[in-house]
C-alpha cells in the first residue's frame, strides 16, 4: 500500500512515531520464514530504528550479512482510534520487506528508499498491546534497483556484491509511524506553479473520498500565516498577488490547506508546503524562474558514522549548514532518493536538488565476479570491452525494466510537489554503449515524462565508458550530466598537468549536442591530514591541484551550467584495496570537518553568481 502523503498531525489526523530500540535477530540459516518468526522472535538483541544495522555492533558477520534480518516491536492502539483507519507506515526498508501485525501480513514492499504502509484495522487489538514483526532482505541481482549479485563461498557463506561504489547499508533506515486517519479523507495532492510579473499561480488537483453533502475547500497561506487565496473543489487555480517566489537560497514557502467539511464539522484536513517557481531548459541554458541558473555543489550520500544510512536530523542540519558555508546551492541525491525530511529541509533552505532514482550499477560486472575492485580501473579509464550487453539481457529488459519504472514512478509520486526538485535523474553511470541501451532508456524516459505533472527536465548520468559519439542514451536526456575523473582514475600523478586540457576537449565535443551540461562528479581521493610538497595522490595538496585542472576546463565551456564535486563528505564503501576504509573524495571528512579543498571551493563558489554566470 502506497502512502506518499507525508504523515502530519492535523485536527483530523493522528501520528505516533514508534521508532526506537526494537528487538532484532539475524536469520543466519535462512529459516525464519519457514519457522514462523512472524509470530514473534526469540533470542533477540537490540537494534535502533531508524539506522543501518551494519555498523552498530562489532561482529563482521553481521556487518556483511547477506539475506534476511528480523525486527520486532510492540505498540498500543488506543480505543478512540476504532472508528478511524489505522495504518503503520515505514519511511523505507532496504531493499525489501514484509510486515506482520499479530501474525497477520499487513504490508510488503520492493525497493529500499520509498515509504509504504499497511492497514491494520482487521488485525489490530484496540486498547491492547500489539506485536509488529518485519523481515528485511538486502540481496541484489542484475534486475534489482540498485543492481548487484550474491556470491556464495565454499564454506556456504554468502556475500552481497553491489555493482556500485558505496556500502550496501541495510535495515529500517527511516522512521516508522502509526497513523490514525479518517475513513473518508484526502489521499493525494498535486500542485503546478507559475508566475507572470508579480502575479503567481498555483494549480491544484486533489484526490479525496468526499462524503455526500460535504465540501472540499482550499486555502493558501503565506509564510506569515495570512490567507492570500482560496478555492473549492478537487481542481482549481489560485491567483497570488505580489508573489514571493521560491528561489535558490531563498526557500519561500506557502501552505496549501485542503479541508473536507460537512455541516460545520471538519472531516479531514491536510496542509502542503508549496514553493512557487518555474523550471525549464532553453538551448544550453537551465532556467529557474526564467533566469539562467548555475549549479554549484556536490554529489552526496546519506552516510555517517554508526548510523550508516539511518535518518538523523542532526546530520541533515549540519550538512545544510556546511553547504551554506561553502557557497553551494545544489546537490544530487546520489544514488537513491533521500529521506522525506531531507527534502522538506531543502525546500525550506532553498537548496536546489537533482533527484535521482536508485538505478545504479546498470553495468555488467559478472565477468569480474561482481567485484567492484576488479573493474574499477577499467571503468575509470573508459574501457568497456569486458562489460557489455547489460541491456540486452532478457531479464533486464523485462523484470529489470519493470523494477526501474516502479522506482521512477514512486520517486516522482513522492517528491512531485517539492519546489527544491528541479530535475529527475533516471540512472547513474549505466553502460550506454550499445543500441539496446538506447531502446531501454527511450522507453524509461518516455515513462518518466508521463509521470511528472510539472514536466521537469529529465537526465541520466553518463560514465566515461560511453563518451560523446558512443553513448546511445544521451539523445533522450534534456540535460547532459557527466561523471569524469581526468587526473584521478586516468591521467593521474605527474600526467595530471594535462588533465584539464583532455577534459576540455571532451566538453567541447559534448557541447555540439546543444544541451546544458552539468558535471555531476569530479574528484580525487584525499586523506585528511596527508600533506606533501611536491604533491602526491591522496594528499590534500593534490586535491587542490586536481580541482584547478577541472575548473580550467569548466570555465572554458559555455554550455556548462554546473559543477557538483564528488563528494560532499567521505563515505563508506565495500571493503577492498581501492579504498581506505571508504571513499575519501569528500571536501569534508565523514564527521563533517573541512579539508583544504573545502576552503578552496568556498573561495571559488562565493565568486560565482547563482544566476547569469558567465564562464
Amino acid at each position: 500500500m502506497t502512502a506518499f502523503l507525508y504523515p502530519q498531525e492535523t485536527v483530523s489526523r493522528r501520528v505516533v512515531d514508534i521508532s526506537g530500540l526494537w528487538k532484532f535477530k539475524v536469520d543466519t540459516d535462512s529459516e525464519g520464514r519457514s519457522e514462523g518468526w512472524k509470530d514473534g522472535l526469540t533470542n533477540t538483541t537490540d537494534m535502533a530504528v531508524p539506522s543501518s544495522y551494519n555498523d552498530i555492533y562489532t561482529d563482521k558477520a553481521l556487518r556483511d550479512h547477506c539475506g534476511d534480518v528480523w525486527y520486532q516491536t510492540e505498540f498500543l492502539a488506543p480505543k478512540e482510534w476504532q472508528d478511524l483507519d489505522v495504518l503503520v507506515r515505514f519511511g523505507s526498508a532496504t531493499h525489501r520487506a514484509i510486515v506482520w501485525v499479530n501474525g497477520e501480513e499487513v504490508a510488503s514492499h520492493e525497493g529500499g528508499y520509498m515509504p509504504f504502509a499497511g492497514k491494520l484495522n482487521d488485525v489490530v487489538k484496540f486498547g491492547q498491546k500489539n506485536t509488529l514483526v518485519v523481515v528485511v532482505n538486502n540481496e541484489l541481482s542484475e534486475t534489482t534497483i540498485p543492481c548487484g549479485n550474491v556470491k556464495q563461498y565454499d564454506d556456504g557463506v554468502r556475500e552481497v556484491k553491489p555493482w556500485f561504489d558505496f556500502f550496501n547499508y541495510s535495515g529500517l533506515h527511516r522512521p516508522v509511524k502509526l497513523l490514525a486517519l479518517p475513513k473518508q479523507r484526502i489521499t493525494d495532492m498535486t500542485v503546478l506553479t507559475d508566475f507572470e510579473g508579480s502575479q503567481g499561480k498555483v494549480d491544484f488537483t486533489i484526490e479525496a473520498d468526499i462524503p455526500a453533502g460535504a465540501l472540499l475547500s482550499v486555502k493558501l497561506y503565506d509564510a506569515d500565516g495570512k490567507q492570500v487565496s482560496q478555492g473549492e473543489g478537487t481542481k482549481g487555480e489560485l491567483q497570488v498577488d505580489n508573489v514571493n517566489l521560491w528561489q535558490p537560497g531563498k526557500g519561500y514557502l506557502y501552505t496549501l490547506e485542503a479541508t473536507i467539511e460537512k455541516e460545520g464539522e471538519i472531516l479531514d484536513q491536510y496542509p502542503l508546503e508549496v514553493g512557487i517557481r518555474t523550471v525549464k531548459v532553453e538551448g544550453t541554458k537551465f532556467l529557474i524562474n526564467n533566469e539562467p541558473f548555475y549549479f554549484k555543489g556536490f554529489g552526496k550520500h546519506e552516510d555517517s558514522d554508526h548510523r550508516g544510512r539511518g535518518y538523523d536530523p542532526v546530520v541533515n542540519l549540519r550538512d545544510m549548514e556546511l553547504l551554506n558555508w561553502i557557497g553551494a546551492n545544489s546537490i544530487r541525491t546520489s544514488h537513491y532518493p533521500y529521506a522525506e525530511e531531507f527534502m522538506q529541509l531543502a525546500d525550506r533552505k532553498g537548496l536546489v536538488v537533482i533527484n535521482e532514482t536508485p538505478a545504479v550499477g546498470q553495468i555488467n560486472l559478472l565477468p569480474f565476479g561482481g567485484d567492484m575492485g576488479g573493474a574499477f580501473a577499467m571503468l575509470g579509464s573508459g574501457g568497456s570491452n569486458q562489460v557489455q550487453n547489460f541491456f540486452e539481457l532478457d531479464q533486464v529488459k523485462s523484470k529489470g525494466m519493470e523494477n526501474h519504472k516502479d522506482a521512477v514512478r514512486e520517486l516522482i509520486q513522492r517528491d512531485k510537489n517539492h519546489a527544491c526538485v528541479v530535475m529527475w535523474s533516471i540512472s547513474n553511470e549505466p553502460d550506454t554503449t550499445h543500441e539496446a541501451a538506447g531502446e531501454y532508456f527511450g522507453e524509461v524516459f518516455d515513462y518518466a515524462r508521463s509521470q511528472d505533472p510539472q514536466n521537469r527536465p529529465m537526465t541520466f548520468v553518463n560514465v566515461l565508458v560511453a563518451p560523446h559519439g558512443k553513448c546511445k542514451a544521451a539523445q533522450h536526456a534534456d540535460v547532459i550530466c557527466l561523471n569524469r575523473y581526468y587526473g584521478w582514475y586516468m591521467m593521474g600523478g605527474y600526467e595530471m598537468r594535462n588533465a584539464g586540457k583532455a577534459f576540455a576537449a571532451e566538453l567541447s565535443s559534448w557541447s555540439t549536442e546543444g544541451k546544458p551540461i552539468v558535471i555531476t562528479e569530479y574528484g580525487a581521493d584525499t586523506m585528511a591530514g596527508v600533506h606533501k610538497l611536491p604533491s602526491v595522490q591522496w594528499s590534500e595538496e593534490y586535491q587542490i591541484e586536481y580541482l584547478d585542472q577541472q575548473h580550467e576546463a569548466f570555465d572554458g565551456c559555455e554550455a556548462l551550467v554546473g559543477e557538483q564535486m564528488w563528494n560532499f563528505a567521505d563515505f563508506q564503501t565495500w571493503e577492498g584495496i581501492m579504498r581506505v576504509d571508504g571513499n575519501k573524495k569528500g571536501a569534508f571528512t565523514r564527521n563533517r570537518q573541512p579539508k583544504m579543498s573545502a576552503h578552496y571551493l568556498k573561495s571559488r563558489w562565493e565568486k560565482i553568481a547563482d544566476f547569469n554566470h558567465k564562464p
